[in-house]
């Protein structure tokens, strides 16, 4: 009874039911009564010892599920045709297989122990914030979901990125390490022109080491406004900041800090020292983007 809430007109407007069901932390380990609620639309069954979702295959009419701190090793249900919002972080899931709805839009899988990524951008044609963080990813193969607009790939073990190319809407991406373990990303390979729409870049703790030849690798991104490279061998590196601008002229502000006039003027005179010193070929001309 105290589970139950929101009281909605279903179907024709004739029949009321309650459609709003929170049971979380109640130790539950078997939900198979809940697939008689079928009128259920908001759902949290967080904090239990559930391993299987499968009663909810008759919850047809859900719009948002949260199943958080349980010890599933699946997110996979039936095609949910109506579901907009789920989180399944804290658990033992491995695979991402079996998420297929048409109109989630936000999804959490944070702090699981899924290995790689296998979405189906068809299926999932509205996804727009993907929360993967804390997992065991060793690439980004597999996210290029055109409709993605906020990806959170912190704390995982990747080394590379791939597939992201896709990713044309996408506005904010994480790819967060501890300095130690996690993301130890050396290279920035893996970006494309195609990124059309990304404005903020999270590198910190990752191992990029050479600030030159690697940020160039970032330049294609036209709308970049905030870059985070805190806590990575470039970060350390002298003129650090004068020569990410130099680079990225558009960039707004680099690990939280906003590019003052005097340093985009140094920048300006060290591009033309260097250009009268011959250091750049005409085959490299980023200069001119400092003296248009």
């Amino acid at each position: 009874g105290d589970s139950l809430a929101l009281l909605c007109k279903i179907g024709n407007g004739l029949s009321h039911a309650y459609v709003k069901m929170d049971l979380h932390g109640k130790s539950l380990t078997d939900i198979s009564i809940i697939s008689a609620f079928v009128h259920v639309r908001y759902l949290d069954l967080s904090f239990n010892k559930l391993d299987s979702l499968t009663p909810l295959s008759s919850l047809t009419h859900l719009l948002t599920l949260k199943a958080d701190n349980n010890r599933l090793t699946t997110a996979a249900l039936p095609q949910m045709p109506y579901l907009q919002r789920a989180s399944f972080q804290n658990n033992n899931i491995t695979t991402t297989e079996g998420i297929s709805h048409p109109l989630l839009e936000v999804l959490n899988l944070n702090n699981n122990q899924i290995t790689e990524a296998k979405f189906d951008a068809e299926a999932l044609r509205k996804l727009s914030v993907l929360e993967i963080r804390g997992n065991q990813l060793t690439s980004t193969a597999g996210l290029g979901l055109p409709k993605l607009q906020r990806l959170y790939l912190g704390e995982n073990l990747i080394t590379q990125v791939s597939d992201l190319d896709k990713c044309i809407a996408l506005k904010i991406l994480h790819l967060r390490g501890n300095g130690e373990t996690t993301n130890q990303l050396e290279t920035l390979d893996g970006f494309s022109k195609n990124m059309v729409a990304l404005q903020y870049l999270n590198l910190r703790g990752t191992k990029i080491s050479a600030l030159k030849p690697e940020i160039k690798k970032i330049k294609c991104l036209p709308m970049l406004r905030g870059l985070i490279l805190k806590d990575t061998p470039v970060a350390k590196e002298e003129e650090y900041r004068i020569e990410v601008i130099m680079n990225i002229r558009n960039l707004e502000r680099l690990d939280k800090d906003i590019f003052t006039d005097e340093e985009r003027q140094e920048a300006q005179e060290l591009y033309r020292q260097r250009e009268e010193e011959g250091k750049l070929s005409e085959s490299n001309p980023e200069g001119a983007m400092f003296l248009d």
